[in-house]
């Protein structure tokens, strides 16, 4: 196993307080200038700013289910989820750049959206694809930065593993 130390793991770290940053001020800026539950077309027939709350997990699962603690349960599970990445980020060995480039982008979007869930509750979610009449789910600047590491973990795992023309 890899030795764990911050000056190895520098740009990592500043990535990932880069996209908590990001994220929050994004966030923010939609909170203070976009009423709760209206729009603002940005580019007619398919984006919009918007200002909707996710009270359930991620792409809106348990939204609409209400039971005791809830949010506090999805902080915890998020928390120990968040935690687990970290600890499995600083196990990566220094050459393996690409999977700790996702690894932080994960990282910082996670905690992003924790910090969300545990000063208000909710995540706001605020850009809105849709063509037509349908919609992609709603999503912010966190989301977007784990759903690219998470892009990047796998294209990095599909570039390294072993073909089994080459194992036999």
């Amino acid at each position: 196993m890899t030795r764990f130390t911050l000056s190895g793991r520098r740009f990592e770290l500043w990535l990932a307080l880069a996209i908590v940053l990001l994220d929050q001020l994004t966030k923010a800026l939609v909170r203070l200038n976009v009423p709760l539950y209206s729009s603002v077309e940005i580019v007619p027939g398919l984006l919009n700013l918007t200002n909707v709350r996710n009270t359930g997990a991620a792409f809106g699962i348990l939204n609409a289910v209400d039971f005791p603690f809830k949010a506090t349960l999805i902080a915890f599970i998020a928390t120990a989820a968040l935690l687990g990445v970290a600890l499995y980020a600083a196990s990566l060995a220094p050459h393996q750049r690409a999977a700790r480039f996702g690894l932080a982008l994960i990282l910082g979007g996670a905690a992003g959206n924790l910090l969300d869930r545990v000063v208000h509750g909710s995540v706001v979610d605020f850009v809105d694809v849709y063509w037509q009449q349908y919609h992609f789910w709603a999503f912010n600047v966190a989301d977007s930065a784990i759903t690219i590491g998470v892009a990047v973990l796998i294209l990095d795992m599909l570039r390294t593993a072993p073909h089994v023309s080459d194992v036999v």
